[in-house]
């Protein structure tokens, strides 16, 4: 495993700054380092990494998320609310029916094999979105009008909405019956997720800006601890009420860094997300690595030209619906073009979701897979370069 961790790190990082330095996003260079030293191509990671991947990324995912809470200004997310709501869901239901109307006669499947192949690639990746956008909060770049809180926002309640569907469409596919309680579960998880993280932030802020705090001196690094534990804590709580109650763990994480931020002293939330800032630095390589080592290449060449006209003719309509979401608004026309290119890349979703069908036993599934395995290697680096790219020529930077 210790052999594994260094070539993540070491072969990871010299990847991120090769791409940095021909102009290219850091992002790139690691998924390229996971799909290399992945179990499809070199095999070089050790199996004890491979099997723990998966909550390995999501650790990861729960530290940009709570450093995006700690940095995320309520009140210019207040001035983007119905925008924000729009597109948690109006641009994945868009991609969906582009599969279901297109995907049966492009790919020749059935209708509900091309609403799980929908699901599957419906939703938006916060670990390519979530950092992008907390910089650009950081450096002033679109946030007098909210646009980086907006898409943060949207992206991280979008994956909500998509999953649910998704187990929907694949228990319908095993003949299981849906009722309506199914997708109730959706605004459940979401509602249920924002006051639970809220409840938890306010309880947090009330002991770090308590007497007891104070008297025994609980430094900085010790509140990362616990606001960490905590986090991991919400996420577990998703799966103790799996079947039970719908919540939204990852929401949750957010909105309890939002609440933290509001309700505690300003110095305190800045060290905070400072320190975040700085794990971050290690967490994004993992993220990224094993999310390049999830994906399985060899399905790329079995999806075929008729999956890759799919997949742009999916997104085409998925950006009419971000445009939809953003009619209204006070966005001028790069402003909403950024918009788009930000709600473009697909990486974690997939990679987690993409290979569920096949081991059900679906007769979809492998196609599934290679579909979903195509447009992580399209819509990642597509989405990456492109915010990366253009951030500076669509948006205004706020004066500091």
């Amino acid at each position: 495993m210790l052999t594994s961790l260094a070539l993540i790190f070491l072969v990871g990082l010299a990847a991120a700054s090769i791409c940095q330095r021909i102009r290219l996003p850091r992002i790139i260079g690691m998924l390229a380092t996971g799909i290399l030293l992945g179990p499809y191509v070199l095999d070089f990671l050790d199996g004890s990494i491979l099997s723990i991947s998966s909550d390995l990324r999501e650790m990861a995912l729960v530290i940009i998320l709570i450093k995006a809470g700690l940095s995320l200004d309520i009140s210019e997310l207040k001035e983007v609310g119905r925008p924000a709501v729009l597109m948690a869901f109006l641009p994945a239901v868009f991609e969906i029916l582009a599969f279901v109307l297109l995907a049966p006669g492009i790919l020749g499947v059935t209708l509900l094999e091309a609403a799980i192949l929908g699901a599957v690639l419906g939703a938006v990746s916060p670990a390519v979105v979530v950092p992008k956008m907390v910089q650009l909060m950081e450096t002033g770049y679109g946030t007098d009008k909210g646009i980086p809180q907006l898409i943060l926002a949207g992206a991280s309640l979008d994956d909500v909405f998509v999953i649910v569907l998704f187990s929907t469409f694949t228990g319908m596919a095993q003949g299981g019956a849906v009722s309506a309680m199914d997708f109730a579960g959706i605004p459940i998880s979401i509602l249920l997720g924002i006051a639970g993280g809220a409840l938890t932030g306010w309880l947090l802020a009330l002991f770090f800006e308590s007497q007891y705090a104070k008297e025994r001196y609980v430094r900085n690094s010790m509140k990362v601890i616990i606001v960490l534990g905590i986090s991991f804590l919400l996420v577990a709580l998703e799966t103790w009420l799996e079947g039970t109650l719908p919540f939204s763990g990852l929401l949750a994480v957010m909105s309890m860094a939002c609440v933290l931020q509001l309700k505690s002293e300003t110095f305190v939330t800045r060290r905070l997300a400072e320190k975040f800032g700085k794990l971050w630095l290690a967490a994004e390589v993992i993220l990224f690595v094993l999310v390049g080592a999830a994906v399985d290449i060899r399905y790329t060449l079995d999806a075929g030209l008729g999956a890759v006209l799919m997949i742009f003719l999916a997104l085409a309509l998925r950006s009419a619906g971000v445009l939809l979401c953003l009619l209204g608004t006070k966005l001028n026309r790069k402003e909403r073009l950024f918009c788009v290119i930000a709600y473009l890349p697909k990486a974690t979703v997939q990679a987690a979701i993409g290979s569920v069908p096949l081991a059900l036993g679906l007769p979809c599934g492998k196609l599934v897979l290679s579909v979903a395995v195509l447009s992580i290697l399209i819509t990642a680096p597509l989405g990456a370069f492109g915010m990366d790219a253009t951030y500076k020529r669509l948006l205004n930077r706020r004066s500091r």
